[in-house]
């Protein structure tokens, strides 16, 4: 097994739902490490920063207008085999025919507006961090659950 770091973004269907924290929940309840995470806005560079290898296909322009529309959070998430995990957490890309139990199979509404984006390769993890963070905003943290740390 191996520590990866995968890129996770809540879209704008889930921020607008008020889901943030269930999805987040979700993930930490499998065991995986919060390393990095912010709200933001996503104009239009970005979004054709992110998602670019679309360009030209029916669905890339809904797609930008959808992504671009409210904010978005980011995150870094890491854990052993993290991104073949969280693909499965996440459940199929339509959000209708994603599985009961997974993100998008228990929250998703609708076929595009799919609650969230998940690396689905380490080379795809290793580009989306680096389009959405520097690497002083990620975070190296020993995850000890069994050592609590207490001030006065």
């Amino acid at each position: 097994m191996t520590v990866e770091r995968s890129f996770v973004m809540i879209k704008p269907d889930a921020v607008q739902r008020g889901i943030v924290g269930e999805v987040i929940s979700r993930l930490e309840r499998k065991g995986l490490k919060l390393c990095a995470m912010k709200m933001l806005k996503i104009d239009r560079q970005l979004a054709h920063l992110h998602y670019g290898e679309h360009e030209g296909k029916p669905f890339y322009e809904p797609l930008l207008r959808y992504i671009t529309a409210s904010p978005v959070v980011a995150m870094v998430i890491e854990g052993r085999n993290a991104i073949s995990i969280i693909r499965k957490l996440v459940g199929a890309t339509n959000a209708e025919e994603a599985l009961p139990g997974t993100i998008r199979g228990d929250l998703g509404i609708h076929a595009r507006s799919n609650i969230v984006h998940a690396s689905d390769s380490s080379e795809s993890a290793t580009r989306e961090i680096g389009t959405f963070f520097s690497e002083d905003e990620i975070l190296e943290y020993e995850k000890n659950i069994d050592h609590w740390i207490y001030y006065d």
